[in-house]
């Protein structure tokens, strides 16, 4: 027990050290993972043993990983995605197997060895890739798309895979009779879990939920997973298979999100101990002695994969800059890869020592990766001259569309949002210029007549190109903190002095965005709740005056912006004229202006009926700021009150007009 208990804490400890060590690098967790099962491996420091305990442990890291790949097997999502997924995802799967087995001829494996060898390397690491698809803000890009969508084509390839790979290890004679059982009883199971199960599992999740237990919910969700996991096993096939078909069935109900966050701590932790014991597989003694194979193979295998994908992403309808991007984005191994790799050991399909040096190749990869997908961009106009071209007649319409507007509002985002936007833009007389990345949505806008334009919003030459210098208002209509970040960063090097106004999905990120620059957050659930409180306020019988106080009263608490508006009675129309009416305006302190070096006491604004709403300095923002605060270059003043006022208060600022006056 002792000595059980000091293997668990040195796994532990280090484990804690190599990720912290990875996350401070921003590398992947999986990567620390592989590390520590190198190090302490068998083969090299041999503090833990590689014992069958550990390797069953282990395995049920990969049922977790198969079931939480089984949540996301939603039909809605394949059907909107269907001719990436089963189009080009399928291309790139069958096309590189194949390849792979022509060439495991030249390296005197026979076509099992190959076929194996070939579905091994026709994966890729969603964990990577979609991780930094996200973090660049390249999710919904053309690329991006295709990336995803053969992510998920090489996910449900698994399913199958798994199946195949125990079969080819059975003799010539009976090779085909055990892959068609195997195939057939596969069928089969499937059938009954996927009929039977779906009419259970509803009423029976809906009996557990009621009983309204976080810990009876989550045993259900174990009970169920392992349960249908042992049934697959029992069977003759993978506990893998049994997790995926759970996952599966539970991803048509309601209670899918609930059972994926409550999943997650089982699934992370156990995958980890998963890769560590793939780590322990590799013996660096003999990764040394064939490392010209192995850095051999990787050259093979980055290059191999990427031209492949490049290729059939070109002939599926695609350009050439995004079929790059996509071909460097899946070049590496993936975490599928360590799975099979490991199965096509157990059932001796691999000779030993090609095992290791694939197992090598496949890491080096996976800490390539990264690099290369941050330097896609270069690396595509290297290779793709007409790169340069597409970019520049991209940047060439925009500037088109935007060139002859002024003080206009540039819309980030053409969906349903953007599309609001721009018909109360279109009511009040402001022009407005949109950019959005789905080539149908723009193209149907235009021809209604809309001023859309293709193009990718997080880069800094399209918003220059859209008239960034020139605009009034910048607005991001989408859910993206990542992209969202990136315009604001954009817009605090040129225009620092230009608000920018943001939409999110909840108050997560308000503060982040607030300090990267925004001017204004607008979150949807709370203009949901304020909607949700009004209507059942008036229903209820509460006055009409009282529930629009309550209203302005919580929209002042959080727009701070706006709270003289909606703490004061509303202007009705016709009691002023438009231009006596309060509004907004910003000014940016240059080096030369008045105002620098004093207070706000001591420039008086206030004495012009001017207030300062708010100061951004430096990527965060004051609101009401204090008398005593001391102007700098590079503040930029957002100021409230009538246009005549305004005017007046920015020459003041400026020193353009006298104290007196």
């Amino acid at each position: 027990m002792t000595n059980s208990l000091q293997l668990l804490l040195i796994l532990l400890a280090v484990a804690v050290g190599v990720v912290v060590l990875c996350r401070i690098l921003n590398l992947p967790a999986m990567l620390g993972y592989l590390i520590v099962g190198i190090t302490i491996g068998p083969h090299a420091l041999g503090w833990i043993p590689d014992a069958p305990e550990t390797r069953h442990l282990a395995e049920f890291g990969v049922v977790f990983l198969m079931f939480s790949i089984g949540l996301e097997f939603s039909l809605t999502r394949l059907r909107a995605m269907q001719r990436q997924v089963f189009g080009l995802g399928a291309a790139q799967v069958v096309a590189t197997i194949l390849l792979v087995m022509l060439a495991s001829f030249l390296f005197g494996l026979n076509w099992r060895a190959g076929l194996a060898l070939g579905g091994v390397l026709a994966m890729s690491s969603t964990a990577i890739v979609s991780k930094m698809l996200v973090e660049r803000a390249e999710l919904n890009t053309p690329h991006g798309l295709k990336i995803m969508g053969v992510l998920l084509f090489q996910d449900l390839a698994v399913v199958p895979l798994l199946i195949i790979i125990p079969a080819l290890a059975s003799n010539g004679q009976t090779l085909y009779t055990t892959l068609g059982l195997a195939l057939l009883k596969a069928a089969v199971v499937l059938a009954a879990l996927l009929v039977f199960g779906q009419r259970l599992l509803r009423p029976w999740f809906h009996l557990v939920a009621t009983q309204k237990s976080s810990e009876l919910f989550m045993l259900n969700v174990l009970l169920f997973t392992l349960g249908l996991a042992y049934i697959t096993e029992l069977a003759g096939l993978s506990l893998a298979l049994g997790a995926f078909v759970a996952g599966m069935l539970i991803s048509e109900t309601e209670y899918r999100y609930q059972v994926e966050e409550d999943i997650k701590p089982f699934r992370d932790v156990l995958l980890g101990l998963f890769f560590v014991t793939i780590g322990m597989l590799l013996d660096p003694a003999r990764v040394i002695a064939g490392f010209g194979w192995v850095v051999l193979l990787m050259l093979i295998l980055l290059p191999f994969k990427a031209t492949v994908v490049a290729l059939l992403a070109r002939w599926f309808a695609g350009d050439w800059g995004a079929a790059i991007r996509s071909g460097l984005g899946l070049a590496q191994a993936g975490e599928f890869g360590f799975v099979l790799l490991t199965l096509a050991g157990e059932v001796d399909l691999l000779p030993y020592e090609v095992m290791q040096n694939v197992l090598a190749a496949m890491l080096l990869s996976m800490l390539v990766a990264p690099f290369l997908i941050h330097h896609a961009e270069i690396i595509v106009r290297r290779i793709s001259p007409d790169e340069w071209m597409d970019r520049a007649m991209q940047i060439h319409q925009i500037a088109v569309r935007s060139i002859a507007t002024d003080a206009h509002i540039i819309i980030c985002g053409y969906g349903r949002s953007g599309q609001e936007l721009a018909r109360f833009m279109k009511q009040e007389n402001i022009r407005c210029i949109a950019l959005d990345l789905d080539p149908d949505r723009v193209r149907e806008a235009m021809s209604a007549g809309e001023s859309v334009v293709y193009g990718d919003a997080a880069k800094r030459e399209v918003l220059l190109a859209a008239g960034l210098m020139r605009a009034k208002t910048l607005v991001v209509t989408y859910d993206d903190k990542h992209s969202a970040l990136k315009i604001l960063q954009h817009v605090n090097d040129v225009r620092p002095d230009l608000p920018v106004v943001v939409r999110t999905a909840d108050d997560t990120h308000i503060e982040a965005l607030k300090q990267a620059g925004a001017a204004e957050v607008v979150a949807e659930v709370l203009e949901g709740s304020v909607m949700l409180a009004s209507q059942a306020l008036l229903l209820s019988g509460i006055p009409f005056n009282k529930v629009i106080r309550r209203i302005r009263e919580a929209r002042a608490r959080r727009y701070s912006m706006f709270s003289s508006f909606f703490l004061t009675p509303a202007y009705s129309a016709g009691e002023t004229v438009e231009s006596l009416q309060p509004r907004f305006q910003t000014v940016l302190l240059n080096t030369r202006d008045a105002a620098v070096g004093k207070t706000l006491d001591e420039v008086n604004l206030a004495e012009l009926e001017v207030e300062v709403n708010a100061v951004r300095r430096q990527n965060s923002r004051g609101s009401q700021p204090a008398g005593d605060m001391v102007l700098q270059a590079g503040d930029v003043l957002v100021l409230l009150g009538e246009s005549v006022a305004l005017m007046m208060a920015e020459k003041r600022v400026r020193g353009q007009m006298t104290e007196d006056r």
